[in-house]
């Protein structure tokens, strides 16, 4: 299930990174210090204080520290790839796309659109593609060279889109409904007198321009974006 309902203590994101936004390398050793707390706590859950045996739970927890050992070591390899330590094949070896800078009006409709700004794994198959004969290589900043203002990441996307949902929600309980004459705090009513989740379209429609003029938004777009690059 997803979380919906961030706690004060999930955004305080000042304690795992130095500066406004977190680096891979600070992403590698923040995980590498979750693995080895895990491997910790399985460790001393061979010897509870109570007689319970816990043997499910020492193998989920060990089981879980290798895959946060997995994404931590991808994400030292990917620290290396963005700092330029490590070449990477100028086009997609399977089809001959550019990406990054050089993918800017390309088209690639089989693919999803345009490795502009690339995936994770798309780095990582750029990197293995130099071992290949043939072909030439960039660096990660090279490619990206002019790329990062204004971006943010699908991640950060949906959860603003979600928080600008939720400010609309608020925003319509304090606006008074033309269609209905639903004062401040009711919901809008049918002819008969129903209250309905759905408020009136007009009533939907100033709620959303007053929140999106607050946010910054233009639609369903960010006009500005506060916390990207």
């Amino acid at each position: 299930m997803k979380n919906t309902h961030e706690t004060a203590a999930e955004t305080d994101t000042s304690a795992v990174m130095a500066g406004r936004n977190i680096t891979l390398d600070e992403l590698a050793t923040e995980l590498s210090a979750i693995e080895l707390r895990l491997r910790q706590l399985a460790r001393a859950a061979e010897v509870p204080a109570s007689p319970v045996e816990l043997a499910d739970i020492i193998d989920s927890l060990r089981s879980t520290a290798s895959t946060v050992r997995e994404t931590s070591d991808r994400m030292g390899l990917l620290a290396r790839i963005v700092d330029g330590d490590v070449p990477l094949a100028k086009v997609f070896r399977d089809s001959g796309d550019p990406w990054g800078v050089a993918a800017r009006g390309a088209d690639r409709p089989g693919y999803g659109g345009p490795a502009i700004v690339p995936t994770v794994w798309q780095l990582l198959k750029l990197a293995q593609d130099t071992k290949r004969p043939g072909g030439e290589t960039t660096t990660y900043p090279e490619a990206m060279d002019g790329i990062g203002i204004g971006w943010e990441s699908k991640a950060a996307a949906v959860r603003r889109r979600r928080e600008r949902d939720a400010a609309v929600a608020v925003e319509v309980l304090r606006l008074p409904c033309e269609k209905c004459e639903a004062g401040e705090g009711e919901q809008c009513k049918t002819k008969t007198g129903w209250a309905a989740e759905q408020p009136h379209i007009g009533r939907q429609r100033q709620a959303e321009a007053n929140v999106d003029d607050r946010l910054g938004y233009l639609g369903d777009n960010p006009v500005a974006v506060p916390d990207a690059r």
